[in-house]
């Protein structure tokens, strides 16, 4: 196979990095290998960079594809930090006013954020008796966030000994329970009890089966804030792209990663579908864990642990994405809103255990235009509408089943939150979980990789170091910590503690 010679391989460096995706996890790797010394090469086979983060644009209407929320941004500063840099020189963040709002099956909602006033005004209209119990919430939630995020999420968990050493917390904390069950200690109103514990479900988990320890996320939005980015997470993305650019990193989009290369147990590079070698000393996978340990290294390479994993690992649900434009606007309709059905516990078992495509639905609503008006023309609205479904190992017909559940959807949204949508709805399109397997190489299309069960966390989830190759290393969802952007940006800083620094950028 040929070589890679071209330019942007800097002769003077003698030690390489290739990062094989370029997600946000592949977008924070290579700057933090980039800062610790190493040549980098970002290759992606999307158009732009940013993963699920793509930017889509029809008839004048402008859609995130992807993450729409943005929390923890001091993770996204340290990137800029580590060159001198201001993320506020490059893009700007905004919070929505409020952060969420919920609306339930019966027509009442809970606008949630953004101060604690607000929120503690809002729970006392709905259920007064409960805001005590979301007090305790909070400072429960506290202590998980001060063990599992401010103390682990960038501590790699490679030795059985240290995940070992974390079961006291993890016992005074009750990992063992769910989500749900954590929520449900400390408010007693289900509406609330809903609202509280759907934060799993933005990184592919069912909140009755996800482990507790994902209960920081309540802490974090209370702590850091909800932001936005104006011109949406795609400018996020450019902001780094920009950053990458300017610091020397070579970024290649458009070719597919189609192996990894190793040698006497060293990953040497990565094999291109153009026919490219493209050689290195540090390889950095942002791609499916999966996938890879399945499909991309050599027979007999990876440790046996990587291949149990892969026999055995529950993926998240998937994904049906409906993105619209309209040629009109709702004033009163927030930035961020999650639409529950009637069913709550019923439906989401049937998503993630009977993988069953039932007639009903929840869905996350999001109308940027509330915050950015850019996104669409002048007296118009965009959105983009979120569903959770079974992953591609449900079996469903997309080509039959997108259809109905995109009539379904408009129909529930016109007679609710968008009245008059069915007249004024355009320039739709969809992605479905086949679209995640095939634009995004995701196994069985899942939206977000392993779904967060206790079974498949810290030690327990696909490592950040490769299994039995040397010189790999794995970011993204489907590594320690976990999915969601503040997830996949910390499995990037895991690298600062496994792969060692060659010399001071120049």
């Amino acid at each position: 196979m040929p070589r890679d010679t071209s330019p942007s391989d800097d002769p003077d460096r003698a030690l390489r990095a290739v990062v094989a995706g370029g997600g946000f996890g592949g977008i924070a790797a290579a700057l933090r290998l980039r800062a610790r010394g190493y040549a980098v090469r970002v290759i992606d086979r999307c158009p732009r960079l940013g993963g699920r983060a793509q930017v889509f644009e029809r008839d004048g209407f402008r859609h995130d594809a992807g993450p729409t929320v943005i929390t923890a941004p001091h993770l996204f500063a340290e990137l800029f930090a580590l060159f001198g840099k201001r993320l506020e020189d490059y893009v700007t963040l905004v919070q929505p006013d409020p952060w969420y709002r919920f609306r339930f099956h019966d027509g009442e909602t809970f606008d949630y954020g953004t101060t604690e006033d607000r929120t503690e005004a809002e729970i006392a209209r709905l259920a007064p008796d409960n805001v005590a119990g979301y007090r305790r919430l909070g400072a429960w939630s506290k202590k998980i966030y001060d063990v599992g995020f401010t103390g682990l999420s960038a501590a790699p968990f490679h030795a059985p000994g240290f995940m070992a050493r974390q079961i006291p917390d993890l016992v005074r904390l009750r990992a063992h329970e769910s989500v749900w069950s954590m929520v449900a200690r400390h408010v007693s109103d289900d509406r609330l009890r809903r609202a509280f514990s759907i934060q799993p479900l933005l990184v592919g988990g069912n909140p009755f089966d996800t482990t507790a320890i994902y209960g920081m996320i309540n802490h974090l939005e209370r702590r850091d804030g909800v932001w936005f980015p104006i011109g949406g997470t795609g400018a996020l993305v450019d902001a780094m792209h920009r950053l990458l650019e300017e610091e020397g990193v070579a970024v290649e989009l458009g070719p597919t990663v189609e192996r990894i290369t190793v040698e006497s147990g060293r990953a040497t590079g990565v094999d291109l579908d153009d026919g490219r070698h493209v050689p290195a000393e540090v390889v950095v996978s942002n791609m499916d864990p999966m996938r890879v340990y399945r499909e991309m290294l050599p027979e007999g390479a990876p440790s046996p642990v990587a291949r149990l994993r892969g026999r055995t690992a529950r993926l998240s649900m998937g994904l049906y994405v409906l993105y619209f434009g309209a040629r009109r606007q709702w004033p009163d309709v927030a930035h961020h809103t999650v639409w529950f059905g009637d069913r709550y516990r019923e439906l989401l078992s049937d998503i993630f255990h009977r993988r069953h495509l039932a007639d009903d639905f929840s869905l996350y609503v999001h109308r940027p235009t509330a915050t950015d008006p850019s996104f669409a023309p002048p007296g118009c609205d965009s959105f983009y509408v979120l569903c959770p479904v079974p992953n591609l190992a449900g079996g469903q017909d997309w080509s039959v089943e997108g259809p109905r559940l995109r009539n379904r959807i408009v129909a529930a949204l016109d007679a609710t939150m968008l009245p008059g949508l069915r007249e004024s709805i355009t320039a739709e399109f969809v992605m479905t979980p086949e679209d995640f397997r095939d634009d995004y190489l995701s196994v069985d299309g899942a939206g977000f990789s392993l779904s967060p069960f206790f079974s498949q966390s810290a030690w327990f989830r696909y490592h950040n170091r490769g299994e039995g190759v040397a010189g790999l290393y794995f970011v993204g969802a489907g590594t320690h910590p976990g999915a969601g952007l503040p997830g996949v940006v910390s499995s990037a800083k895991v690298l600062d503690s496994l792969v060692p620094a060659v010399g001071v950028a120049a």
